[in-house]
This record gives C-alpha cells, sequence and structure tokens, in this order.
C-alpha cells in the first residue's frame, strides 16, 4: 500500500476528476474527531462527489456528497481543510480518501467487490 498526499493548489482539478472516475462508488465513511472519536457516518451509499469551495466568509471548505436517492442522500462538510490523502493498493486501486480539518477528519474506504469492506 502507498499513500499520496495531494497538494492543496490543485484540490479542485483532484475532486473533479476523483468525484468523475468515483461517482457511483459504494463507499464507508468515517468522520474522527476529538469531541466524537470515531463514527461511522455512512455505510454502503454511493459516492456522488467531492468539491473544494473556497469563499471570503469561511475561507476553504470541502463538501462530500453520498447517496444517489433523495431519502438517502447526505454531504458532509471539512472545513478549513488542512490535508488530504489518497492510498492506494499495490495495483494503484484507490482503497481510501483522508480528509483532514481544522476540527474533524473524514475517511472514505471504498467497497469493491472482493475486497473485505465489500463482501
Amino acid at each position: 500500500m502507498r499513500t499520496k498526499e495531494i497538494q492543496q493548489s490543485v484540490w479542485p482539478e483532484f475532486f473533479d476528476t476523483f468525484s468523475r472516475k468515483h461517482q457511483g462508488t459504494l463507499i464507508g465513511m468515517e468522520i474522527l474527531g476529538p469531541e466524537i472519536g470515531a463514527q461511522l457516518q455512512e455505510d454502503g451509499l454511493s459516492l456522488e462527489g467531492i468539491t473544494a469551495e473556497t469563499d471570503e466568509v469561511s475561507s476553504q471548505t470541502i463538501m462530500i456528497m453520498v447517496g444517489a436517492k433523495a431519502d438517502h442522500h447526505i454531504t458532509h462538510s471539512i472545513r478549513h481543510p488542512t490535508q488530504v490523502s489518497l492510498e492506494q493498493n499495490d495495483e494503484g486501486v484507490d482503497i481510501a480518501l483522508t480528509i483532514q480539518g481544522d476540527r474533524s477528519t473524514a475517511v472514505l474506504r471504498f467497497e469493491w467487490p472482493g475486497s473485505p469492506e465489500g463482501s
């Protein structure tokens, strides 16, 4: 396994490409934080997209959208993100995406057929 850090200067382009590549892929999303510990937020919902947005008021926010159906759609925001890293297996297949913010960290794990999460 290898992990590579995604530089902040390319986050918008990275998330655009990443979202197109993985749209509809089933994921598990875990939120980690000092106040909440580790919480499984979602499991088995499809990734709809990830965007990095910047505005003058709240600076930068990364939005993670999961669930294609209206009654199972969730958007999770990471405000003031500090680091994005992508974990891949030895064949270059994406395994997990980690987005760290100033108050919480989101870990998205891909549920590929044949993987421990996808079986």
